[in-house]
């Protein structure tokens, strides 16, 4: 079986930025020998360390002891508790203090002697990571650690990261999109990640100045719009990249304009990694990443990913547009079809949140609307000083008639994630409810 090392950095190459010192392979290799002594005989393991270095010793010492590492980015005690009941997790490794019905240790970085780096087989799973749960219950995958190799490689080279590059994620680092940017590429793409915890404008805008350049920006549409809200000043970037929901061209433009710098989207699945890209403001084509193969036709799309046993089904509809990229028309589970006429939630979220006052929203169907003719949509939507009668109005004209929303509630804030996806189950209930 082949192998893959643990890491393909030099030992004198930075592959983090934790406090003052920045941290080298060698010394993170030390690092991870230390911890791997220390850890229980048996996996499977739950990782959920806030501290991003803290996550990737974790992981990487589980991994030299040929445990596997299930990921959540819900950090929630209930969501934790059932991850390790469910999937057999013997412990827990964590930076803070938590309630589980597993053992958990903290896996503190200290000093240590010259490690090795560790031989890893490539087909091995070295993590589970599980879906948002946004749309329903969340799904586990596993992910061969040559996939996850060969994924961090891809993305580097797409995005220009080099050993130079210093990477700040505001993802965490237990979601896939940070998992495979801020954590894997670190390992074996390039660059550097930012071990602290940062979310707010402010803390984004800290943590950037307090690294070298270039500077890569690893967030959200939702943390974006926060940041462009704020109006707090960024030190120089060399890129940002976007994934998670997506991202309005007009917001990629007023960001490149105010960060002087270049915005990309990743597209991707939890079971199927990140897979393609393109910079939002040269149009709604995708570019699949190297040695990454689509299978697109009326059927639906899979994707052959490099590392991973058998082509993946998507839950996108996609369309060719030559040149080998292709268009996303929507998730196969997005289209609603009411008097005969069909639409996308996701194109009369787009609509509701473009109207003037609003600042939050989304659209949802019901769970009878294909059995039910007399079924009709909802909407919520956070608007200061509008009313459900205003955003009705303001709908009428832009959207069918059959599809105007039959409920409007407002909210203070719609219950979106740490990535800022929001769980339609919760939004459904106050909708129907109500």
């Amino acid at each position: 079986m082949s192998t893959l090392p643990l890491t393909a950095r030099g030992p004198e190459e930075v592959i983090f930025h934790r406090g003052a010192a920045p941290v080298t392979t060698a010394r993170f290799l030390a690092d991870v020998a230390a911890l791997a002594a220390r850890l229980p005989a048996d996996g499977p393991v739950l990782n959920f360390c806030a501290d991003r270095y803290l996550a990737l010793v974790a992981f990487a010492a589980a991994l030299s002891r040929g445990q596997v590492t299930l990921l959540s980015a819900d950090r929630s005690p209930q969501r934790l508790a059932d991850i390790a009941q469910g999937h057999g997790a013997r412990y827990a490794l964590s930076d803070t203090d938590a309630e589980l019905p597993v053992p958990v240790l903290r896996p503190d970085a200290g000093p240590g002697g010259a490690a090795p780096n560790p031989l890893i087989p490539a087909g091995a799973v070295a993590a589970v990571g599980f879906t948002s749960g946004s749309t329903g219950q969340p799904q586990a995958h596993a992910k061969p650690w040559g996939a996850l190799v060969a994924g961090a490689r891809a993305a580097a080279r797409r995005f220009g990261v080099t050993a130079g590059t210093a990477i700040l994620g505001t993802v965490p680092a237990q979601h896939m999109y940070g998992f495979e940017t801020t954590l894997m590429m670190p390992l074996h793409g390039g660059g550097a990640g930012h071990a602290g915890i940062v979310f707010y404008p402010l803390d984004i805008a800290e943590a950037l100045a307090g690294l070298p350049a270039p500077r890569l920006l690893v967030t959200t549409p939702l943390q974006m719009r926060a940041l462009l809200g704020s109006q707090v000043a960024l030190p120089a970037l060399a890129g940002v990249i976007s994934a998670t929901a997506p991202l309005d061209p007009a917001m990629a433009a007023e960001a490149e304009a105010a960060w002087g710098t270049t915005v990309h989207e990743i597209y991707g699945a939890t079971e199927a990694g990140s897979i393609a890209s393109r910079r939002t403001l040269d149009g709604e084509a995708w570019e699949p990443y190297d040695g990454v193969r689509f299978d697109i036709d009326a059927d639906g799309a899979r994707v052959t990913v490099p590392g991973l046993p058998v082509p993946v089904p998507l839950s996108d509809r996609l369309e060719w547009v030559g040149g080998g990229r292709f268009r996303l028309d929507g998730r196969l589970a997005d289209m609603v079809k009411l008097a005969g006429k069909r639409a996308s939630l996701a194109g009369l979220t787009r609509i509701l949140t473009a109207i003037e006052g609003v600042e939050d929203g989304i659209f949802l169907a019901p769970d009878d609307i294909d059995a039910n003719p007399r079924a009709r949509l909802a909407a919520a939507a956070v608007a200061p000083g509008l009313t459900a009668k205003h955003i009705v109005a303001a709908l009428r004209g832009k959207v069918e008639p059959a599809f105007l929303p039959r409920r409007v509630v407002m909210l203070p804030a719609l219950p979106r994630d740490a990535v800022g996806k929001v769980s339609r189950a919760a939004i459904a209930a106050l909708a129907w409810k109500r």
